[in-house]
């Protein structure tokens, strides 16, 4: 087996690529990483949504009233917007990640709870984040595994456009869509390629697979502790690749639903109506069940000049009086516009039983940072039904430093997914299914 193999393994389709493996000397690159049809008498499924802003908010003056929790607290100026939606959504306050000390990667954690040093020797460390865990179980029916949205700014605070807030279970980023259009062409445009073709490629792909798996596994036993442990990591991604390639040929004959209100393709659209169309064609994609587990990181410098700023999110976020905080305000105003909106879209569409989208899904907007740099009181609202949730309150944490897995462990939980533990949770959140 010549060096030149081992590096790497290409078709005409694909490439996948061997770890770097001190111990052989190599240097290689990372590896990449009766269906559609709704039963009408089976229970609607659960959904998940994971809405994140980053940049923190407006903090001194997006909170309600720490003094006035449950059902009689008054939503700040900032959220009247969603004033219509009050009984069925809770703000929850005193939530943080006791790991994240880096107020540049508040989107990166938001969703995991990491700790980005846990491995001695290695300045990055991640995990699955709650969203593909919920996909594990609530993926396995549907086109979409799971859905990433992004934004071409994703960049904006610190990583590069593409990335989404999701983590697989080996802790490697999950490229997200990162325009509306290329939203709408992956989640509703069916491929024109002839079938015997695209099944030429998915044939490809596997002796790609099988390929590079037997020459992983003959050199296993030349490796040290260390390197075994990388090559533990590289098979994972190529088991997720093989699932992958499974579910695409599960799918490969049935064409895409298309939602009963047709869809045309979106413009070059950015920042409040890019994040406008974006809910839009989540809420399509639920129609069709194409998919029900989504994450959404937001554009952030785009929807703040879509308002008229000229300046950056980041600068915006190290806000004071002024032009700052009056550009902060604006765009907590609009989200919670934007957001009131996606909520009445999701109530108005009916399930088959005459329920609503709205009281099946479990939505959570929010962001690991609250503002500036201080990642404590990590802003969160949480909406819908799909959790089981008891809404219409404001809950302020008795512990200043209660774990935002805490939340994500009761939202997997409440939606059906027997999880035992989530990141550095203590446990659920009882107050969220307490009457």
């Amino acid at each position: 087996m010549t060096n030149s193999r081992r590096t790497f393994l290409r078709s005409a389709t694909s490439a996948v690529a061997l770890p770097f493996l001190p111990s052989l000397g190599l240097t290689a690159a990372a590896a990449p990483v009766a269906r559609g049809v709704v039963n009408p008498l089976a229970p609607p499924p659960k959904r998940l949504v994971f809405l994140g802003i980053g940049f923190g908010v407006t903090a001194d003056r997006w909170y309600p009233d720490v003094d006035r929790e449950g059902a009689k607290y008054k939503l700040p100026k900032l959220l009247k917007p969603l004033t219509r939606h009050k009984d069925d959504i809770t703000i929850i306050q005193n939530l943080m990640h006791q790991y994240s000390a880096d107020g540049h990667a508040g989107s990166t954690f938001w969703l995991t709870g990491a700790n980005r040093y846990a491995v001695p020797g290695q300045n990055f460390h991640n995990t699955i984040s709650v969203d593909q865990v919920a996909a594990e179980v609530l993926g396995n029916d549907t086109r979409f595994t799971s859905v990433q949205l992004t934004a071409k700014d994703a960049k904006s605070d610190g990583h590069g456009p593409g990335l989404s807030l999701a983590w697989n279970r080996s802790g490697k980023p999950i490229a997200g869509l990162d325009t509306p259009v290329a939203a709408f062409h992956r989640m509703f445009s069916n491929d024109t390629t002839p079938l015997k073709q695209r099944q030429k490629i998915l044939n490809d792909q596997r002796s790609v697979l099988d390929a590079v798996l037997s020459d992983a596994k003959a050199i296993n036993r030349k490796l040290d502790k260390s390197d075994s442990e990388k090559l533990d990591e590289y098979f994972q991604s190529v088991r997720e690749i093989e699932i992958r390639l499974a579910k695409e040929e599960k799918w490969l004959a049935v064409d895409k639903k298309k939602p009963s209100k047709p869809l045309s393709e979106p413009g070059d659209l950015e920042g409040v109506e890019e994040i406008r169309m974006m809910y839009d064609l989540m809420v399509a994609a639920m129609q069709v069940d194409a998919s029900r587990v989504f994450t959404y990181r937001m554009p952030a410098n785009r929807m703040i000049q879509s308002l008229g700023a000229t300046m950056s999110a980041h600068t915006m976020s190290h806000f004071s009086e002024g032009e700052r905080r009056t550009v902060s305000q604006k765009r907590d105003t609009a989200h919670a516009k934007l957001l009131a909106e996606f909520f009445d879209k999701l109530k108005k569409s009916k399930e088959p039983d005459g329920s609503s989208l709205f009281d099946h899904c479990s939505i959570t907007f929010g962001t690991n940072l609250s503002s500036v740099h201080t990642l404590k009181n990590c802003p969160t609202l949480i909406a819908g039904g799909g959790s089981g949730f008891k809404h219409g309150r404001h809950l302020v944490m008795d512990n200043p430093k209660t774990p935002l897995c805490n939340l994500w462990l009761s939202t997997l939980r409440g939606s059906g997914i027997a999880a035992e533990s989530f990141g550095d949770a203590t446990g659920v959140i009882d107050e969220l299914f307490e009457a």
